[in-house]
């Protein structure tokens, strides 16, 4: 039987635990992982998928902790947590939070119209759904979906008013229960992603003056 990270160690389970609470940012890179973990083996177990995969940590180019293929068609996802400080509890009971969407460093991107820029921030169509874990809530594996289109752009006065709109916002405001643009079925966005491909395929001219605008 393989030995456990607390044997090679050799530390007790209570001291990891307080290693782990004591150091936010060990926990926030782990409870990362894990959610990473939850999310494939809650929701990637579909039928309708027929392949998962996983881009390289340090590969700047490509975005999205699982890469699957759904009903033939290729989506990214990105797998997101909320930030533990920012989280309270409503007067109405709802849950309330924000989550970071960005890089982990800054680097060069190239926006869809051409023009380059340093930036931290995510480029829209970066990755096609959005996945947050919830387990700061309450302690119970929970995720809210979104799509990229859907997500907020970013506010900082620093970009143009042009690059704002290519930008994901770095912070993002989160609710249990959910509301717009998050779900909590993943499935249903991805079978709009489905009909969208297709109708993509069918009629690649109406795709064009979309993305144009």
């Amino acid at each position: 039987m393989p030995k456990t990270i607390l044997n090679k160690w050799q530390i007790t389970a209570r001291e990891l635990t307080s290693i782990v609470e004591n150091n936010p940012s060990l926990r926030g890179m782990l409870l990362g992982y894990v959610a990473e973990k939850k999310f494939h083996d809650m929701f990637l177990g579909h039928e309708g998928i027929s392949k998962i995969g996983k881009a390289d940590d340090h590969d700047r180019k490509r975005k999205g902790d699982r890469h699957i293929v759904y009903k033939g068609v290729d989506i990214v996802i990105e797998v997101k947590s909320l930030q533990t400080n920012t989280i309270r509890k409503l007067d109405d009971g709802t849950w309330y939070g924000k989550t970071q969407v960005d890089a982990s460093d800054r680097r060069v991107v190239c926006l869809p119209n051409g023009e380059k820029l340093e930036t931290t921030c995510l480029v829209a169509g970066e990755f096609d759904l959005l996945a947050i874990n919830l387990f700061a809530f309450e302690e119970k594996w929970r995720f809210v979906f979104a799509k990229n289109e859907n997500l907020p752009r970013s506010s900082w006065k620093g970009y143009t008013y042009e690059q704002r709109q290519y930008l994901l916002a770095t912070l993002m405001d989160v609710t249990w229960p959910p509301k717009p643009p998050y779900h909590e079925d993943p499935y249903l966005l991805l079978e709009e992603f489905v009909r969208e491909r297709k109708r993509e395929l069918l009629f690649p001219t109406e795709s064009f003056i979309k993305t144009k605008k």
